[in-house]
């Protein structure tokens, strides 16, 4: 069994590195996604408890140590890929990690800001020959279901990656229970925080779903996604 966590860890992490690390371990999965990764000190001590644990294989974007961007770690090797034309001004916020049997693409995409990934990914995702895994937080759902009103920007590219051939794997495997990963201030609930899987990976996905007890204790203001392919 392979099986991915995908985690906006707020902010690069701070002082909540080694609680994160420690449960990220306790976890057991073989390749880790996390989004509002920043390569800082927070990010370099992050990357060498990752290290430790068996993460030998690492990926980063070019961002500055202040922006948040994303950091793909794995038990298992890989070829990694950046994507410096992604964005003209987002070119930090995605990075891959190509397997053998398929290509994981981490992904933090802008909250309510003018960007063009989405559109990136979508013909990233047509194009590959590999069956790709597109994880992270969105920022971004479908109206009326991840969330309980209509403020989603990008559902018309969310619906394009969808016609491209890519499954919402928490949708495959509950269907159209209301569960969320980010709660505002108000209690307001948005699910941000998506696993797509290629058509073609759909069959074996055995398991998809969110840890909300980390983020019950403020390991992160997100709750993690887990996918499990068997």
């Amino acid at each position: 069994m392979i099986k991915l966590c995908s985690w906006n860890i707020q902010a690069g992490g701070g002082s909540r590195v080694l609680p994160i690390i420690k449960a990220i371990a306790k976890s057991k999965s073989n390749i880790v996604a996390l989004s509002e990764f920043r390569n800082n000190d927070s990010g370099n001590l992050l990357r060498n408890y990752l290290l430790r644990y068996g993460y030998r294989y690492q990926a980063v974007t070019h961002s500055s140590r202040n922006d948040n961007s994303v950091l793909i770690a794995s038990l298992l090797p890989f070829n990694s890929e950046i994507y410096p034309s992604s964005d003209p001004q987002y070119s930090g916020n995605i990075v891959a990690a190509h397997f053998s049997a398929f290509s994981v693409l981490g992904v933090y995409l802008p909250h309510k800001k003018k960007h063009q990934l989405l559109e990136f990914i979508t013909k990233l995702s047509s194009d590959h020959t590999s069956p790709f895994i597109i994880c992270g937080d969105y920022n971004t759902g479908v109206n009326y279901v991840d969330q309980k009103g209509k403020s989603f920007w990008y559902t018309d590219q969310l619906s394009k990656l969808k016609k491209a051939g890519q499954k919402d794997a928490f949708r495959l495997v509950n269907g159209e229970v209301e569960e969320y990963s980010w709660y505002s201030h108000e209690k307001n609930g948005y699910r941000y925080d998506h696993t797509y899987v290629d058509e073609s990976l759909a069959p074996i996905v055995t398991n998809c779903y969110y840890n909300h007890q980390w983020r019950i204790d403020k390991l992160s203001d997100h709750s993690p996604m887990f996918l499990e392919l068997g």
